[in-house]
């Protein structure tokens, strides 16, 4: 590569500052609550961008897609942080068994759950499923101190259907069901709802046998799809 050329990295900041947007930018940072600034550059925006860097970016080897991702990741703007997970989920391909310490540093740096959700929910989640044995290491994550982390910790579980490793999904929501943080207690309901499409009977009878232990919140997302469709008995 000539020297005088951009790096991938340095093309979608480019990209990202002639998109910005004041006007969306203040609400966007408003809605997230933080202080991380934001470009203003909207999802549409984003997947556009995404489509031409995939015609010039094809890493041989999943390093080097780490290397980038890392790099924007660590950017001053969240858009960056954005695109860094869109690079991941744009090569599948890439991801193997040794992605997944790369995928815990990004759990642990995670500002909040729109990057958090993203990572746990999709690289973390994808090489779960195919690598079981990595439950030890996700088992860690539900006594973090980090509250981020300890959502992982119950997110790294969803689309697994069939493949659900109910061992370990069973008690990390008895473990962290007594929390009173919503986001935690959203979690535990999100990966039921989604387990109950595959698995409504589990699901059903792990309620109600726990029904004492979960909370509110967690108990109406869990039973929300059984009740759509009329399979919930009392």
């Amino acid at each position: 590569m000539k020297s005088c050329q951009l790096t991938i990295q340095e093309q979608i900041r480019l990209s990202l500052r002639q998109l910005a947007s004041a006007d969306k930018a203040g609400p966007m940072q408003a809605y997230m609550k933080t202080t991380q600034p934001f470009y203003g550059v909207q999802a549409k925006q984003r997947k556009e961008l995404l489509r031409k860097i995939k015609e010039q970016f094809l890493p041989e080897t999943p390093e080097e897609l780490q290397s980038v991702v890392w790099s924007l990741w660590q950017g001053d703007y969240r858009e960056e942080m954005y695109m860094a997970l869109e690079l991941i989920d744009a090569y599948p391909k890439m991801e193997s068994i040794d992605s997944f310490s790369f995928y815990q540093e990004l759990v642990h740096t995670a500002p909040h759950w729109d990057t958090l959700d993203w990572i746990a929910g999709g690289g973390v989640s994808r090489v779960f499923k195919r690598h079981k044995h990595l439950f030890s290491e996700i088992e860690k994550w539900i006594t973090a101190d980090g509250m981020w982390v300890r959502r992982a910790s119950i997110l790294a579980h969803l689309k697994h259907k069939e493949d659900t490793y109910l061992d370990l999904l069973a008690p990390t929501i008895l473990r962290l069901a007594p929390e009173k943080e919503f986001f935690i207690r959203k979690a535990i309901g999100w990966v039921l709802r989604d387990l109950s499409y595959s698995k409504q009977d589990w699901v059903r009878n792990f309620v109600q046998q726990n029904d004492g232990k979960l909370a509110g919140l967690s108990k109406r997302e869990a039973l929300k799809h059984l009740k759509r469709k009329g399979t919930l008995t009392p």
